[in-house]
């Protein structure tokens, strides 16, 4: 009977995701502003998830709203998307030779009016040491610009990745296993 399915993301990983799995959607990105009422990584991607799923759902005609959010947190402190150059090296300076957590959650509302699906997905990745230089040629890239923690693990980034404990989408920004897996459960199929 066809769902219409509505991604509340601009993101194109996000999209590229979602297709990979076979799952027909349209965008419509959230534009509205962000609220906190925490510090919590995990707690910080649910509320901001809901938050624009929420949005879109207010705005556009569908019968699924998936709402997603991602944040890079080394030692409890949240980076987002880098005001600027600079920003991206600051960034990438406190990642480069250790370990940080990627949390991305999702939130999936419903228009028949069911339970609202929420959850956070949280994936441990592990830099090599990288050079002055290095980060800097990186930044110049322009790839770390438009992504929480100033890095893209599916692009130039990967050659300073030693390692990850978790799901690789999530750090590409959603964890679409999860995601069809938990709407499975449901009783929700996705790629119908």
């Amino acid at each position: 009977m066809g769902k219409k399915i509505i991604l509340a993301s601009g993101s194109p990983r996000r999209r590229e995701l979602l297709k990979q799995i076979g799952v027909s959607f349209e965008v419509h990105k959230a534009e509205g502003e962000e609220k906190l009422t925490t510090d919590v990584p995990q707690e910080v991607v649910r509320e901001l998830s809901m938050q624009k799923a929420r949005e879109v759902a207010g705005k556009v005609s569908g019968d699924l709203y998936i709402g997603a959010d991602t944040v890079v947190a080394v030692d409890g402190q949240i980076l987002g998307k880098p005001k600027d150059e600079e920003d991206a090296v600051r960034m990438l300076q406190l990642l480069q030779g250790r370990a940080h957590e990627v949390a991305t959650g999702v939130a999936v509302l419903f228009a028949d009016g069911r339970e609202p699906l929420s959850f956070a997905e949280t994936t441990r990745v592990h830099v090599f040491p990288m050079t002055e230089e290095e980060i800097r040629a990186y930044v110049q890239s322009g790839e770390p610009m438009d992504k929480a923690g100033a890095y893209g693990i599916q692009g130039l980034f990967a050659a300073y990745v030693s390692g990850i404990e978790g799901d690789y989408n999530n750090v590409v920004g959603l964890p679409v296993g999860r995601l069809y897996q938990e709407l499975r459960a449901r009783g929700v199929d996705l790629r119908e």
